[in-house]
């Protein structure tokens, strides 16, 4: 697995919360990890980060100062619609046009299902 899509899942863990409480609960990173995802939503985390970096190389390419972990995480919080992402990195219109990219993506929640792994949806 690449270092884009590895920053991709460890965004989604640290993003998303189990729900147990008011408040939210706690963030999945704190009980789940990698190991913890379910295969058929591991390949589809996969396969999603693979098209991402393989329809926008030429656009990933010109990002200034960055990795590909920040590019994962970015990818991640921008097709989610979360506070940061490709659109408030100082990218200018290159920023904008990985945002409309990413916006192309449906939102991906993560859940705890039965099994005790951590799904998508």
């Amino acid at each position: 697995m690449d270092r884009f899509t590895r920053a991709y899942i460890e965004a989604a863990l640290w993003s998303s919360t189990d729900n147990s409480d008011e408040s939210g609960g706690e963030p999945f990173d704190a009980n789940y990890s990698e190991a913890d995802i379910a295969p058929d939503t591991l390949a589809r985390i996969v396969e999603d980060c693979e098209a991402f970096q393989r329809d926008n190389e030429v656009l990933l390419s010109q990002v200034p100062w960055t990795t590909e972990e920040q590019n994962g995480h970015d990818f991640w919080l921008t097709r989610n619609g979360h506070g940061a992402g490709f659109w408030d990195r100082g990218y200018g219109d290159l920023g904008d046009k990985l945002t409309d990219a990413a916006h192309a993506w449906s939102t991906f929640d993560l859940y705890i299902g039965d099994d005790g792994k951590v799904h998508g949806a």
